[in-house]
């Protein structure tokens, strides 16, 4: 298979490129205390019980699993997640590959504003550049995904300090040391082991294994991918994982909280 991370990125650079224009810091730091607080990512992440941490994501389809629940309706498939209790949402906003969107994100975050204590959503994109910061903000976001292996350093740091700025956490996606040892270097608070490779779409929970372990000792853990199973979630949960991150299975299930119960108790 060929690089389909390469395609994806290049496809998303294209794709945003009309919409790009300068984003000044001081302009995310207004639009930060203008709109409502969201609910902190990080610390959903970190439950109190010390159980594993369910991060629930809303996938209609991947290039790896083809169609999973084409139509789903997002609203409807959060609030399945909410009832079965998830710690935080993964709301996929990429069109062309995942069949998601802005609307999605903003939909799920208004119906969640209303509710006590709200459940975090993550903008799970593509993101290349700090405009992507400012929608994932204004559509409601706690938090951003920055995936390690497809960006400069200079990228990083541009969405890091565009998310720290808009009051979000970001969530760094590694692969292998080399993008953990980059994570580290931009003070990842949050980092998780994607168990997929982006390039050829095979799924191995040994580099959770592998790499958790290497983390540096504050960071909140997350094992992504691959997690199907309460087998599965013990596994992330003994290399360190602090939240598995799951979409396909949850997606599938008619009983979401059924197995979101057998992960968490891993």
């Amino acid at each position: 298979m060929s690089d389909k991370l390469t395609e994806i990125m290049a496809w998303k650079r294209r794709e945003i490129a009309p919409l790009l224009r300068p984003v000044a810091l001081t302009e995310l730091a207004l639009l930060n205390a203008t709109l409502p607080t969201p609910p902190s990512f990080s610390a959903a992440l970190r439950r109190k019980d010390g159980r594993l941490a369910i991060i629930a994501e809303i996938k209609r389809r991947s290039p790896s699993a083809g169609d999973i629940k084409a139509g789903a309706n997002a609203l409807d498939q959060a609030r399945r997640y909410q009832s079965a209790g998830a710690d935080a949402l993964s709301v996929l906003t990429d069109e062309k590959y995942f069949g998601g969107s802005l609307d999605d994100l903003r939909g799920v975050t208004e119906h969640f504003r209303q509710l006590a204590p709200a459940i975090p959503c993550l903008r799970k994109d593509f993101m290349v550049h700090p405009f992507q910061v400012e929608q994932a903000r204004e559509a409601g976001a706690a938090a951003i995904l920055i995936i390690v292996r497809a960006l400069t350093d200079g990228e990083i740091d541009a969405l890091a300090v565009a998310g720290a700025a808009a009051g979000l956490d970001a969530l760094f996606e590694v692969h292998d040391e080399a993008d953990l040892a980059r994570a580290v270097k931009h003070q990842a608070k949050i980092i998780g082991v994607n168990n997929r490779d982006l390039a050829t779409f095979t799924t191995d929970l040994a580099l959770s294994e592998h790499l958790i372990p290497k983390f540096p000792r504050n960071v909140i853990a997350v094992s992504e991918s691959g997690i199907h199973t309460r087998a599965d979630a013990a596994r992330a949960r003994a290399a360190g994982a602090h939240a598995v991150l799951v979409g396909e299975a949850l997606m599938r299930t008619p009983d979401p909280a059924t197995l979101a119960a057998e992960l968490r108790s891993a």
